[in-house]
């Protein structure tokens, strides 16, 4: 397991000291059946379990997990997933000054897990599809990092982007669920998160080679946005602008995959907030994603900060 770089150096963003994470907030209900199921066609399991969730809170929930101070942004209903929904921010002190509270359902997030770790998912986005960038306004500081998803409408994910560029703080979006995105999209980015799916996606939609180095390359060298692509079990590659960074996952038995890339964003979020080194954030963020497949659930199954650096220090010291 080893991290790869031409030259290692230290982000160079200034100085960082808080996470707002503008996003969607749901409640998970989570099926395991012994397969997925194909068109038309209806699958039993034996009980199912309810998890908050949401992309948006998710990774906010991930990062304060992984260390950084974080704020919430985002929306429940007025109904009982709400504090379903809520719970994990909650008991981790992840704050929730840009909450608000809307008439409507809460997000529902409809989660069906094989035997293998594999899901499908299916969102019923409630008060997720009223959120407003506007909100972030109070909030957002020249020195922090916003970190966005596209499980909101993209037209308030794109003005929070703007936002955070007009105050010259950086912006981390991970692009998923996945969609093609505009070129308005990427040029305001600092960095841009993408699975493999996802990049395919983008690239077809911009004309960019599909390949993940290739992709990672020409995303920065057309937008000036630092590019990661996570590749499951073969790990994460991401391009400075300069250099080609890789780290290899380790050696796991997933048992849910649902959380990992949500961990993967929020603990590389924050070690980017953290000031650390690119590559040592790709392999932290490798590590969270890892460590999330190992139990049932997203947010109950998000790594702290001790287990991230141990597993990332053996990446390190390989």
């Amino acid at each position: 397991m080893l991290v790869h770089a031409a030259a290692e150096r230290a982000t160079d963003w200034g100085e960082l000291s808080m996470i707002t994470v503008f996003g969607s907030i749901n409640s998970d209900l989570v099926v395991s059946v012994e397969r997925l199921p194909g068109p038309g066609e209806t699958v039993k399991g034996p009980d199912y379990q309810v998890f908050p969730g949401g992309k948006g809170a998710n990774q906010a929930l991930a990062a304060r997990r992984a260390g950084a101070q974080v704020n919430f942004v985002g929306a429940v209903g007025r109904d009982g997933f709400a504090s379903v929904a809520l719970a994990g921010l909650e008991e981790n002190g992840v704050h929730l000054r840009g909450l608000h509270t809307l008439d409507g359902p809460t997000g529902v997030a409809l989660i069906a897990v094989d035997a293998r770790g594999e899901n499908q998912i299916v969102v019923a986005s409630g008060v997720n599809s009223r959120i407003e960038a506007t909100w972030i306004s109070a909030l957002l500081k020249p020195e922090d990092v916003l970190l966005v998803q596209l499980e909101v409408p993209l037209a308030q994910t794109l003005a929070a982007v703007k936002r955070a560029q007009d105050l010259q703080a950086v912006s981390i979006l991970n692009a998923a669920p996945a969609q093609a995105l505009p070129r308005a999209a990427l040029a305001p980015l600092s960095i841009l998160i993408v699975n493999e799916h996802e990049s395919a996606l983008i690239a077809a939609a911009l004309g960019l080679p599909a390949a993940p180095a290739a992709f990672a390359s020409a995303i920065s060298d057309r937008f000036e946005t630092k590019t990661v692509v996570t590749l499951g079990q073969a790990g994460a590659i991401l391009f400075d602008g300069a250099h080609l960074l890789s780290c290899a996952a380790p050696p796991i038995r997933p048992v849910d995959t649902t959380g990992a890339g949500d961990a993967f964003a929020g603990a590389f979020a924050a070690a980017i907030d953290g000031k650390r080194p690119f590559a040592r954030a790709l392999a932290e963020g490798v590590a969270a994603g890892s460590l999330a497949c190992l139990q049932t659930g997203a947010q109950t199954s998000l790594p702290d900060a001790a287990a991230i650096r141990r597993m990332a220090d053996e990446f390190d010291g390989a």
